[in-house]
């Protein structure tokens, strides 16, 4: 699948895209001039088809969770390009942070302010009998 707008096939591409934004979305609509344009910017600002179903499938589970308006798939609002690059990099965001590499060590424990407290009081005591016995003589 061609991802430049310029190499040859612009318009399967734009027929392609069309078809499957209405595969994906379950609606019938004729691909009409306007709709092509739109499909025409959308391929020469860079997106693809990839792209565009990584959006759509993002759409449709935010949609589902009632956090977006269906309005969202709306040909129309979908390829507005700033809002569909927003929507892309929204699909791209990761929430959880990733998990550790194998063989990395595991993470640090974290402590309370009083553990960390505890433990600075008892380094400063063994740290005191260390200098005591060096200055003994003892080992």
């Amino acid at each position: 699948m061609p991802q430049n707008p310029n190499a040859g096939g612009l318009a399967e591409l734009i027929a392609q895209a069309h078809q499957l934004y209405c595969q994906w979305t379950g609606q019938t609509l004729p691909l009409r001039f306007d709709r092509e344009r739109l499909w025409y910017e959308f391929l020469r600002a860079g997106f693809t088809l990839e792209d565009l179903g990584q959006v759509l499938r993002y759409l449709q589970k935010e949609i589902r969770h009632s956090r977006r308006n269906v309005g969202a798939l709306k040909l129309s609002n979908l390829l507005q390009l700033d809002r569909f690059e927003e929507d892309l990099q929204i699909s791209r965001v990761r929430l959880a942070s990733p998990p550790p590499p194998v063989g990395a060590p595991p993470p640090a424990c974290i402590l309370s302010l009083a553990q960390q407290e505890r433990g600075r009081q008892r380094a400063l005591e063994q740290l005191r009998n260390l200098k005591n016995q060096l200055r003994k003589g003892q080992p």
